[in-house]
């Protein structure tokens, strides 16, 4: 049981997205709240216009609303706003939409009900998981559109996934032994509107999702290294000495780490240098390791923000501002998407050199008998397909910008289509890896898998258990598709990084 309290960590972030751990909202964190919403009912009992709660939206925020018209106003805007399009973003994505969502309101300056806030939470736990369009947000007045489907199953109407059943959003909670709200209070329709954990979700599940690629890659690339007999010349401290980057220290020490011993590498002697991809792996894996490193703090502070708008201040005060505007997830995910595509790239080539090393004592693409066999040729076009759509994915949105709601929102970050692209290159390295993974392993088994290094032998033997031995020509591609999933749970991991 995760407690939130408004101080959210990553591990604790990733346990509940990526583990499904059950959340709890701690009593601080509902007094907090509980001072925010009773200083939003003193502000509106003294007849003061609040944007969004007794004023239109937007280009019409000059347009006061009566009082017995402000929960219909909020109710309008929820349904008004839910025009996404596209496939249902997915159900761990949705998950953290939730988590973020709840943890931002644990920051005490929404204005909304704890109850609201606990049947986020209790639909969280319980796996009713709105069904959420991927596109139609423009990530500056928060992700709008995206999170009026999710404002909708709050109070009984929209789409929801139960169980694995897509149900109207009253059924779902039904089902869940739970209540839609019977109203919504002023300002929470906008509360629920006004934020970007759409954009954070996906960031996040991105991040995570680059982060055990790297580490699997890491353990990959040690054993192509390997299966390439490679020279750890080019790993020596005192090259990198030379050029102390942080990312490129600490990716060679760790190949270091993880060669130490093998028989196989330094054995290939008719080149005194090896390929980039191999040669330079910690020039290419070091600016990768260094991105999402730096992306740490960035994700931390937005978990951990309140970010609709106005914002309502336990004492009484009301400020407007722009904290829902994404161009920071929208920057943070463009170079993430670069790097995890230079990553993919990486991968892609080593592939290629392990499928085309006769001269270091390899069959010409890992095939019994070459001519008959065509062994894992193509396992390359398929990483060279993914590169390509990286490459397209890598070009950047966030410099890109059309105003909406009549002009009044000017300059969008666009960060909704930064963040989508970054999570589906994470998805594609991840399958990249994989190849590289299983070309690896036939390799290794090549050459000989007694030679391997120490380090990198428990590492190999659970790639065997997800990979069959090299042989006649086979349908690759469940194997494929089982080394990725184990990526993408954190399963194919080395130690050392």
């Amino acid at each position: 049981m995760i407690e939130l309290d408004g101080h959210l960590t990553l591990d604790a972030a990733e346990s509940v997205v990526f583990e499904n751990s059950p959340v709890k909202i701690s009593l601080q964190a509902q007094e907090k709240m509980i001072a925010s919403h009773r200083a939003l009912l003193a502000v509106l009992k003294d007849g003061k216009a609040v944007y969004g709660v007794n004023t239109g939206f937007g280009a019409l925020s000059r347009v006061r609303v009566p009082k017995e018209e402000l929960s219909q106003l909020q109710l309008n805007l929820v349904r008004s706003h839910a025009v996404g399009v596209g496939e249902p973003l997915p159900d761990r994505v949705v998950r953290a939409v939730l988590l973020f969502r709840i943890n931002s309101f644990l920051q005490g300056a929404s204005g909304v009900r704890p109850e609201l806030v606990e049947l986020l939470a209790e639909m969280l736990n319980r796996g009713v998981y709105p069904v959420i369009p991927a596109q139609g947000s423009v990530g500056a007045s928060g992700d709008l559109a995206p999170l009026a489907h999710l404002a909708l199953v709050l109070i009984g109407e929209g789409r929801a996934r139960f169980r694995g059943a897509e149900l109207s959003g009253g059924e779902a909670l039904r089902r869940a032994g739970l209540s839609p709200l019977s109203e919504l209070h002023p300002k929470e329709g906008l509360a629920l509107l006004n934020g970007t954990s759409v954009m954070l979700a996906q960031l996040f599940c991105a991040w995570v999702l680059g982060q055990r690629a790297l580490t699997a890659a890491l353990g990959v690339a040690a054993l192509s290294f390997q299966a390439l007999r490679g020279c750890t010349q080019p790993l020596d401290p005192r090259v990198h000495a030379f050029r102390p980057h942080p990312g490129q220290v600490k990716i060679a020490e760790a190949l270091r780490n993880f060669l130490s011993g093998s028989a196989l590498t330094d054995t290939f002697a008719d080149d005194v240098q090896d390929p980039y991809s191999l040669r330079c792996l910690p020039q290419i894996l070091g600016p990768v390791w260094e991105t999402l490193t730096r992306l740490r703090e960035t994700l931390e502070v937005e978990m951990n923000a309140a970010t609709d708008n106005p914002l309502v201040l336990p004492e009484g005060e009301v400020l407007c501002g722009g904290n829902f505007h994404g161009q920071i997830l929208a920057m943070a995910a463009e170079e993430l998407g670069i790097a995890l595509a230079l990553l993919g790239n990486s991968c892609e080539r080593r592939l290629n050199l392990l499928l085309n090393a006769q001269d270091r004592g390899l069959p010409p693409f890992l095939a019994r008998t070459p001519g008959k066999s065509s062994g894992l040729m193509v396992l390359q076009y398929t990483a060279a397909a993914l590169c390509a759509e990286n490459k397209v994915l890598a070009h950047p949105a966030a410099v890109d910008t059309i105003p909406t709601s009549g002009g009044k929102e000017d300059h969008n970050s666009m960060g909704g289509t930064s963040t989508w692209k970054a999570l589906r290159i994470a998805k594609n390295v991840v399958n990249q890896v994989a190849s590289e993974a299983v070309a690896a392993r036939w390799a290794v088994a090549l050459q000989g898998e007694d030679k391997l290094s120490p380090a990198t032998r428990s590492f190999y033997e659970r790639l065997k258990a997800l990979v069959p031995p090299p042989g006649e020509d086979q349908d690759m591609s469940e194997h494929i598709a089982r080394v990725a999933e184990n990526i993408g749970e954190g399963g194919l991991t080395i130690h050392g990084i």
